[in-house]
């Protein structure tokens, strides 16, 4: 897989303020004491607005505490050296222009075919236990959606504020359209699949919450409570479930500490040793 180089937008135009935040940050609950840890999941930027002790790359301690995968570049290089099986999902429709489905249940896992050729297959198993019990790895709650390959995790794993990734690809094509889109986040390390499910998310949200978001633009992720601003709040509400059934993968569900800090209650046990 080739080696990218990333540069962010330096021209931020009105129209794109709002956001491609993720379709995954949810408002979370005032935040609570804890003896030994943040009670919030994350890895801050500046922008976050959050201190380290209210959100660490952490949480708990002793036997209830959960420390998440450390995304080293040698891990980060075995990821991408995995391929997937599976033919992609038809992402040719876009999923916003259809009604707002259900979230099913279940959990995505990998489940590996051959260990030294690095082929695999995903499959959305009913509970984490069932997969374990076929020797599958879970690598995220929810049913697998076109952002569930292990490529894809590698992106999550690698970025710290991925919702500005996205927002600064959605800045730089605002007005070429959701192909060039596609394009600039494909070259961010998404596969084709995945990186359509974000254009997609960002062309809908664009239109759903641009007069909250312009205003937002450069202001904290999260509120002085740990829960998130109105602009991310407006993305969660109005495209939330949709990329979440679409994608599959969220940050929310992967255990991958990110800008958007989640309660550790809602912190799913998830390791991605590969």
């Amino acid at each position: 897989m080739r080696r990218v180089r990333y540069q962010r937008a330096t021209v931020r135009p009105a129209l794109l303020s709002l956001v491609v935040f993720t379709a995954c940050g949810t408002r979370t609950p005032t935040t609570t004491e804890m003896t030994c840890s943040a009670p919030m999941f994350g890895r801050l930027v500046t922008q976050s607005g959050l201190t380290n002790a209210q959100c660490r790359a952490s949480c708990g301690c002793g036997g209830d505490g959960f420390t998440p995968t450390e995304f080293t570049p040698d891990r980060l290089e075995r990821l991408t050296q995995w391929t997937l099986l599976d033919a992609p999902p038809d992402v040719s429709v876009d999923p916003y222009t259809q009604p707002v489905p259900d979230v099913p249940p279940g959990v995505c896992a990998v489940q590996v075919v051959d260990e030294s050729a690095r082929t695999y297959r995903l499959k959305t198993f009913s509970t984490e236990a069932e997969a374990k019990a076929q020797g599958a790895r879970v690598t995220h709650l929810d049913s697998c959606g076109a952002c569930s390959t292990l490529a894809d995790l590698a992106v999550f794993g690698r970025e710290a504020d991925l919702g500005r990734r996205v927002q600064d690809c959605g800045v730089k094509t605002v007005t070429a359209g959701l192909e060039a889109n596609v394009k600039c986040l494909t070259d961010l390390g998404f596969t084709q699949a995945c990186a359509r499910i974000w254009g997609y998310n960002t062309r809908f949200t664009r239109g759903k919450c641009l007069g909250v978001c312009f205003t937002l633009l450069d202001a904290p992720y999260h509120l002085a409570d740990g829960g998130v601003n109105e602009c991310l709040a407006c993305d969660t509400r109005e495209a939330g479930a949709i990329f979440r059934v679409a994608a599959g993968r969220t940050r929310k569900n992967t255990a991958v500490p990110s800008a958007l800090c989640q309660p550790c209650a809602e912190v799913p046990r998830i390791t991605h040793e590969w």
